[in-house]
């Protein structure tokens, strides 16, 4: 493990609002932005350009993935720019990786990138598979798990991917950062990992990851 002290910024569900990384204190000095998913509605043409535009001029190290309402388009801008999460995996620092899966389980209203709990199983352990050695695992998923505080729609009705909640409970991330839910922006625990849902970016809400001698750690923050 690296001995300098290194943080990290993560939060999602953008939905083409572009004004809360420049309110996020500290923003220029973390070493990498993480976006979880859904920077557009539908991906109209120049929604994805103006969401990227607005944390990079805040900060240039981004690693960003496609959600539910983002379309083909936002992922091929991504990979153009070097920053796509989906399915990758990167080495934050020495031991600490960082793995990431988009899109979510299917919605009732049909977006644009939903996959089915058996294909969003198989994503999870493909990316899993290109992780290799690791003391740091932290995932970066769009679908919030299954049966937590992140997944609690108004109703009280759990709306989560079982298959997330599955490889958490298989995986044992340190940290997992989710979205997808936007009224259930909280923390929980799934076995010995620590799970933050930020919730919508418009509501201030982001995840502030440090590594610091060897400890990593995460704390739910609101601007």
């Amino acid at each position: 493990m690296s001995e300098r002290t290194r943080n990290w910024i993560a939060f999602g569900d953008i939905h083409q609002s572009t004004g809360l990384p420049a309110l996020i204190p500290g923003i220029e000095q973390a070493d990498a932005i993480i976006v979880t998913g859904d920077l557009t509605n539908h991906s109209p043409e120049g929604a994805v350009e103006k969401v990227w535009n607005s944390i990079y001029a805040c900060n240039p190290n981004i690693l960003a993935q496609a959600g539910n309402m983002d379309r083909r388009n936002v992922t091929e801008f991504l990979k153009g720019r070097g920053a796509n999460l989906n399915c990758e995996v990167r080495e934050l620092a020495p031991g600490v990786k960082l793995m990431g899966v988009g899109y979510s389980i299917p919605t009732p209203f049909g977006t644009p990138s939903e996959v089915s709990e058996e294909e969003m199983a198989v994503l999870l352990e493909e990316t899993y598979g290109k992780v290799g050695e690791y003391e740091r695992l932290i995932l970066a998923v769009h679908d919030s798990p299954y049966d937590t505080a992140l997944d609690m729609i108004s109703n009280g009705m759990h709306v989560g991917s079982r298959a997330v909640r599955a490889f958490i409970e298989k995986r044992q991330p340190d940290i997992v950062v989710s979205g997808h839910i936007h009224e259930s922006r909280g923390e929980d625990s799934i076995g010995r990992s620590r799970l933050f849902n930020p919730g919508m970016a418009a509501g201030g809400g982001y995840v502030f990851i440090s590594l610091e001698n060897g400890e990593l750690t995460a704390t739910l923050k609101q601007v």
